[in-house]
């Protein structure tokens, strides 16, 4: 009996996806017929099931499945108050606990809250004008007063909490039948639907709402009478919910992790090679993400405590140990460690030299180039200690016990490092050595503090004056104080204490290769900048404040999806230059980025081709780029399965992969008659796009590329798209409820969807990560998947723990990767 549930269930997806893809020609009612196919699926499952029982039996227990989980969907489809802004859950408490904050006594002696305070107090402080006309809805025949008081809130809160199907349609139906009539016309559903576009920051039309509503009463009104009574509206929320919420939601289709281990263990897709067979621990799970950084740290930790250790014995014996004791040994062990990441610090910034590298697989595959950054910052961080260690102990113990040392021992010991005077504490500050060593501190002091994330951002309200000595620039300008570093870093090492030995002074040993490779990069790509002046083919404003820009691609310019180039733009400033993913795929003929304002030179470009769109007559700004450079997503080529994640803007180095990927595969597929082995692979042959944006304007930025991929079959196999948009109420919130009926019946219609005009769905509200992992851990059992993120650090931190939970607890193994520029 198991083996003939099985087999059936792939004939129940194919049903549903077959009345999914009713055609848009035929009519309304006949193409949205979700709630009739889910019928059908439940009355097979129960005779599968049920086989052993007398007919009457299992139509009964049918019928009574069928009914109930259709009516549960659409108490779900007008949730209501199931959460409040920002929180999850509602008890009388909460409400009363609010009441309580703004209430005040009225005429009587019983405390009140205004019509106004309502939506605060229910949680919707967010919506007020929609809390507004829910308060209307359910005073609808009461004949309250004006104000509110805590029995009149107890009794409102009780009829949104009470979770019958009937209760929350009549609450529904009273909002939009605004003339208390009892029936709802066309008129009735655009003004909702304007009220709750606004709610939730969507920007619809009165013509689009006009025809969002005619299309609701096509689908309710089929008598032509020209109004909806409560009987017609319930059955909306029963077909679109049910439709919409298990044919789109990517998060309703899992179970958790603990009881979907074993299925993905015999659950692995036969078109992926399988490289896992069973779980791994946590400690090999750590040991493969992180082992390549962790040799390269502990080296570096090696190298750094063996040469202070060196340096600490050897001037443990020496003279000087009799004037400062171990405060001498102590500082020279740190100026060693100084001298060598004075030299290392340059090395994870020289970008050319890292794109090269990365091409030779022995080295990346030991080498973590992804983290290049991030090793600047922890070289700077033992640059910051070391510092600490050297230049505070000279100061707080070896100066003063100079000064104060007894005159003999003095003269026995260092006295001709001092020319046979025993200085005092202001001499030695004011010599050669110290002075060079206190101008450094202040000089990286500056650099280190500019180099932080809050100075990098400006308000684009200041003047143009500050901007140009604020934000981005800071960081930029500060950064280049490096130059006069390292200069009186040599000024430094050439007058040092207590050595006089040439060969002994050997800190330009150190930094003489990173300085020389550093210097070359510098001027290579001036020579090579120079020459990729770019025309612009098209420059467009874009919603959000987003610059788009279609350049000429330079003659023998190439690159790998996921790389990045530098832009400078002359007119701004000759010295910036600034990293942007492509967008443009390897095999397009052109280079195209998008730029979103969020720093002072991005505001300075957005105003300049905004100038040069609007005026038309006047040429766009002249631009150089510089590149193309790796980053994390160019190791996408590494896996089968890519999952890749951006948060608004950060949605722009996937775009690219997107095309390499599809145009991969279907070069593959046409060059092995369109059979993929395992042994032939190269490149991933499945991408997902998790896109999360709180703005619905963003999905105009890459709209081209959603249509190229929703209109092909052949596309959609390989790429799978799905959009969030955070501004929108979750689905199930009274909020958005007619957004979702509305958006299952346009998809229905016209197969598009009403927020990106694609086919590509839109969920509301953020993603369920949790439960997206567990799908895709079920349905790639044994795969190996590469997670590519770039947005906020916070989100990061999430993801990489949910990669590491599901390679330990199921056979599918998640790599994290994030972008760092």
């Amino acid at each position: 009996m198991d083996g003939l549930v099985k087999s059936q269930v792939p004939h129940e997806r194919s049903l549903l996806a077959l009345f999914k893809s009713s055609p848009s020609s035929s009519s309304l009612s006949s193409s949205f017929s979700s709630s009739w196919t889910s019928e059908v699926v439940l009355q097979t499952r129960s005779k599968i099931r049920r086989e052993g029982e007398p007919n009457n039996v299992a139509d009964l227990r049918s019928e009574q499945t069928r009914s109930h989980i259709i009516e549960n969907e659409a108490i779900q489809g007008v949730g209501f108050i199931n959460g409040i802004d920002g929180h999850s859950g509602m008890e009388w408490k909460d409400l009363e606990k609010r009441f309580d904050q703004v209430a005040r006594t009225g005429s009587g002696a019983e405390p009140v809250v205004t019509w106004s305070e309502f939506g605060f107090c229910i949680g919707m402080h967010s919506s007020p004008e929609f809390a507004n006309e829910l308060l209307r809805a359910l005073r609808r025949g009461k004949g309250w007063k004006s104000n509110i008081t805590k029995t009149d809130l107890y009794h409102l809160w009780f009829r949104m909490k009470d979770n019958s199907f009937n209760s929350r349609m009549r609450i529904f139906f009273d909002m939009c039948n605004r003339n208390k009539d009892g029936r709802i016309t066309e008129t009735d559903i655009k003004q909702t639907i304007l009220l709750t576009a606004s709610t939730n920051k969507l920007s619809v039309t009165h013509d689009e709402a006009e025809d969002y509503a005619s299309l609701i009463m096509k689908f309710l009104d089929k008598k032509n009478k020209g109004y909806i009574e409560i009987s017609q509206m319930g059955s909306l929320f029963k077909a679109t919910n049910l439709s919409n919420s298990k044919a789109h939601s990517p998060m309703k289709q899992v179970s958790s992790v603990g009881s979907s281990t074993h299925n993905v263990l015999h659950n692995t897709s036969g078109d992926f090679c399988e490289e896992q067979q069973e779980p791994m621990s946590r400690t090999e799970v750590l040991f493969r993400t992180y082992w390549r950084r962790a040799w390269i740290v502990l080296v570096w930790l090696l190298a750094c405590l063996g040469l202070f250790v060196w340096k600490f014995v050897q001037y443990r014996h020496r003279s000087g140990f009799e004037v400062m004791g171990y405060c001498l040994p102590t500082a020279k062990g740190a100026a060693e460690t100084l001298k060598l990441n004075m030299a290392l610090v340059l090395l994870p910034v020289c970008r050319n030299t890292i794109t090269w590298l990365r091409k030779h697989r022995p080295i990346n595959s030991v080498v973590p180039f992804n983290d290049n950054i991030n090793f600047h910052k922890l070289i700077a961080g033992g640059i910051v200690v070391g510092v600490i260690l050297h230049g505070g102990t000279h100061l707080a113990c070896d100066f003063p016990r100079i000064s104060e040392s007894d005159k003999s021992i003095f003269r026995q010991t260092i006295a001709a490092g001092f020319g046979y005077h025993r200085p005092t504490y202001t001499q030695i500050l004011a010599t050669t050595e110290v002075a060079s060593g206190i101008g450094m501190v202040v000089l990286m002091g500056i650099a280190f503090a500019l180099a932080a994330k809050w100075p990098r951002r400006r308000s684009p309200v200041l003047p143009v004056s500050l901007r140009r000595v604020t934000g981005y620039n800071t960081f930029w300008y500060s950064h280049h104080l490096f130059v006069l570093v390292y200069a009186l870093l040599i000024i430094h090492s050439m007058f040092l204490f207590l050595t006089d030995k040439l060969m002994e002074k050997t800190t330009w040993m150190y930094i003489a290769f990173p300085v020389l490779l550093y210097a070359g990069e510098r001027i290579f790509r001036a020579i090579r900048s120079g020459s990729y002046e770019v025309d612009i083919l098209k420059a467009s404003i874009c919603p959000g404040k987003v610059l788009y820009l279609k350049m000429q691609k330079p003659e023998g310019f190439k690159f790998h999806s996921g790389m990045y180039i530098f832009i400078q733009c002359p007119q701004i400033s000759p010295f910036e230059w600034h990293p942007f993913s492509l967008t443009s795929g390897p095999q397009d003929d052109y280079l195209s980025v998008h730029i979103r304002t969020l720093g002072d030179w991005s505001y300075q470009i957005y105003d300049l081709f905004q100038e040069a769109v609007l005026s038309r007559s006047k040429g766009c700004p002249k631009l150089y780029i510089d590149g193309p450079y790796g980053s994390a997503a160019q190791d996408h080529v590494k896996y089968d399965i890519l999952v890749l994640i951006g948060l608004g803007i950060g949605a722009t180095p996937f775009i690219s992969i997107l095309k390499d990927v599809v145009k991969g595969v279907q070069t593959t597929q046409n060059d092995h008659s369109g059979l993929r082995q395992c042994s032939l692979t190269k490149g991933p042959l499945k991408a997902y796009l998790y896109w999360v944006t709180r703005e619905p304007n963003s999905f105009d930025w890459f709209r081209d590329v959603m249509k190229e991929i929703s209109n092909s079959t052949k596309k959609q196999s390989v790429v799978e798209m799905h959009n969030f948009l955070t501004s929108v109420h979750p689905e199930g919130d009274i909020r958005s409820a007619l957004l979702s009926v509305i958006q299952a019946l346009h998809v229905a219609k016209n197969g598009t969807d009403i927020v990106s005009r694609t086919q590509i769905h839109t969920h509301f509200a953020r993603p369920n990560w949790f439960n997206i992992f567990s799908r895709l851990a079920r349905k790639h059992g044994g795969a190996k998947i590469g997670v590519f993120y770039c947005g906020p650090s916070k989100l990061a931190r999430e993801l990489k723990k949910l990669c590491t939970k599901f390679s330990t607890k199921t056979t599918t193994r998640f790599v994290f990767h994030k972008e760092n520029y």
